[in-house]
């Protein structure tokens, strides 16, 4: 294969949207300054049950090794489904549509949440090169109902979406509820967004007896070169008229740890949104991402009463096929002998109520 310089730039963007490592000018941002904490040493933070991110010597190798497997994914893969919601949902029930790779459109108690909103058509630092999309959004932007809230797990370019939080920001001005030092990155590229930063354990009221808490995840973020992990991910508890919901939007397995002291501390769940997606190659992917068996332990270990998937089929990231994690998801549930209908697999634009 000829290695061009245009080949080389989208080979490095595509890498940008998992391990943050764009060209070294768009890393020249303020970062969090606060006070140390058992996973902050006053600098950066860390998991103390997790790994830390890959070397760059090591991205280089995955990218440009002569032993890569990179499957190819189609330039167009149309869900067939659009949705368009109503303008909200009330009584005991939640209503979850999904956009595409991890974003939700959550509404429960007369309140519209969004999940890592990204509308974009690429996952990328910049719009001419990087993972385009292969599907459109399941919502288009236009039809969206008033948005009350979004949370954004962290910086990576596939989860904190500047051009759709800016958009967002003067449509509907919405609260972005996010980890710390991420507040800081959004502020930084537009100052008009409602961003509020909180740290694992923390729990927020967001309205109508509605409350999120932000909880450690198996992951890491960074957004340029020189930046790795200033600022702290999550997932989230979602407490809802129907039960909690654990939004899991980026993770790797390890030991299941993570997943267990949720469902200790958050227990009972009433459903799981697992990633299942951007796993290959194993020995460059596994600390940060699950692969589908992953997952499925994952559900066992938090203790939901059922699963959505999500993290596939939008975005390539990684090296796997574009049907690999839900292939690989049906046989790793029927491994576990773990019923297919309790962790459900949607296109963008489907809908799943609770």
């Amino acid at each position: 294969m000829k290695v061009t310089r245009r080949r080389v730039f989208g080979l490095l963007a595509a890498a940008v949207a998992v391990i943050g490592l764009p060209p070294v000018w768009i890393s020249r941002m303020k970062t969090y300054v606060g006070p140390k904490s058992d996973h902050f040493d006053g600098t950066t933070f860390f998991d103390p049950d997790g790994a830390p991110p890959k070397k760059l010597w090591e991205v280089l190798r995955w990218q440009f090794g002569g032993d890569r497997k990179r499957q190819v994914w189609p330039e167009r893969a149309p869900s067939g489904h659009s949705d368009t919601p109503p303008p909200q949902v009330n009584g005991g029930k939640v209503r979850l549509s999904y956009v595409g790779h991890v974003s939700w459109l959550i509404q429960t108690a007369g309140l519209n949440i969004l999940i890592d909103p990204v509308w974009s058509e690429r996952a990328s630092p910049v719009s001419f090169a990087g993972p385009k999309r292969v599907n459109d959004p399941g919502i288009a932007f236009e039809h969206l109902p008033p948005i009350d809230v979004v949370l954004v797990s962290h910086g990576h370019y596939d989860h904190l979406d500047m051009r759709t939080l800016s958009k967002l920001a003067a449509k509907f001005s919405p609260r972005v509820i996010t980890p710390l030092g991420n507040d800081t990155t959004i502020a930084s590229n537009d100052a008009s967004i409602r961003a509020e930063a909180f740290d694992w354990n923390d729990r927020v009221e967001i309205g109508n007896g509605v409350a999120v808490s932000l909880v450690a995840t198996r992951h890491w973020t960074a957004r340029g070169l020189f930046d790795r992990n200033k600022a702290l991910w999550a997932s989230f508890v979602l407490e809802t008229p129907a039960g909690k919901i654990y939004v899991v939007c980026d993770s790797g397995y390890g030991t299941g740890a993570h997943f267990r002291r949720v469902g200790e501390a958050h227990g009972p769940l009433r459903a799981a949104i697992l990633p299942i997606g951007a796993y290959e190659p194993r020995w460059f992917m596994h600390d940060q991402h699950m692969n589908p068996e992953d997952a499925v332990k994952a559900l066992a270990d938090c203790g939901a009463e059922m699963a959505l998937a999500h993290h596939h089929g939008t975005f390539q990231l990684t090296d796997e096929a574009i049907d690999a994690p839900v292939n690989d998801l049906a046989a790793a549930l029927d491994a576990a002998a773990v019923a297919r209908e309790k962790f459900i697999v949607l296109k963008p634009g489907q809908v799943f109520e609770i």
